[in-house]
């Protein structure tokens, strides 16, 4: 029995997996902010939960957290939960469950759980993509996970937009403080903020992405032109993973994974940045959804 864990800001997430994949147990608890070790001691209390939820012993735990990882400390560094940068999360897990523990970055997860059973079950190479909040990603090669000697595999939201229009330079700042970089054009907040661009609303003002898909369904001009121009820097984007990578498939996760049109438009203007007159990679919406993470936690 696996149990995946997925560490968010505001809730902890467990589900435990059968050898083949069966769902046995699931359950979510409040996140204790700013407290290690409170922390530790919440996922404790939620695998005994779940274990006993399960009927059986939990022999394997992974867990997916926000941020990088450091591949030989298992030190998280980075993202949004700032009370666990620096700590020897691993290590520590470890210790007080009282079983192996391995840990992967949040997009790394998602993108192993789609490449185990998910949207790209069977394909050699799967680039899984977040668009949310951020922009994150994660590669998974015959089953395996490939996060790098640096441990920043598929870390596509750090790269700068490719060939950026007379427009796009020197571009808005990225969360991590360098102009023009993917995430600073694709995330939900990030479209959102272009649209105020477009507009000449106060940023603080803007509707949500979401919102402003709805707008450019409705006929809004200003909302179409700004999803119009989210297309074509998210198909110049992944042409460069494409050209780099080459794999078979791309899946979408995140909230604006859940824009339909993304599916008919998008593939085209990736072919239009795409070495050789080649292209046969496929460009599809997860499977598992919110519970992509979680899974793939298990599956690590």
């Amino acid at each position: 029995m696996r149990l995946g864990l997925d560490f968010g800001g505001t809730k902890i997430e467990g589900v435990v997996l059968a050898p083949d994949g069966a769902e046995r147990a699931r359950a979510r608890v409040p996140t204790p902010r700013h407290d290690y070790a409170g922390c530790l001691a919440a996922i404790d209390g939620l695998m005994r939960r779940l274990e006993d939820e399960a009927g059986e012993a939990i022999e394997r735990v992974g867990i997916g957290v926000p941020g990088a990882v450091d591949r030989d400390s298992g030190v998280v560094y980075g993202g949004n939960s700032t009370w666990l940068h620096g700590k020897p999360l691993q290590q520590d897990l470890a210790s007080a469950l009282g079983r192996p523990v391995k840990i992967a970055n949040d997009a790394n997860c998602f993108a192993l759980s789609e490449a185990v059973d998910g949207a790209g079950v069977g394909a050699q190479v799967v680039f899984g993509v977040i668009l949310g909040s951020g922009v994150g990603g994660g590669v998974v090669v015959r089953g395996q996970l490939v996060e790098g000697v640096n441990a920043i595999g598929g870390e596509w939201g750090h790269i700068p937009l490719p060939t950026p229009l007379a427009d796009e330079r020197p571009g808005p700042l990225c969360s991590c403080g360098v102009p023009g970089h993917t995430e600073a054009w694709l995330s939900g907040r990030s479209l959102a903020a272009d649209y105020a661009r477009r507009t000449g609303i106060d940023p603080e003002d803007a509707p949500p992405a979401q919102e402003v898909v709805a707008r450019a369904a409705s006929g809004e001009a200003a909302a179409e032109e700004t999803i119009l121009r989210f297309e074509d820097r998210l198909g110049r984007s992944l042409a460069l993973i494409v050209n780099v990578l080459d794999p078979d498939v791309i899946v979408l996760g995140g909230g604006l994974s859940n824009v339909e049109r993304l599916y008919e438009t998008v593939p085209g203007k990736i072919a239009a940045h795409v070495f050789g007159p080649r292209f046969h990679t496929r460009l599809v919406r997860n499977r598992h959804g919110d519970s992509s993470g979680v899974r793939g936690a298990a599956w690590l």
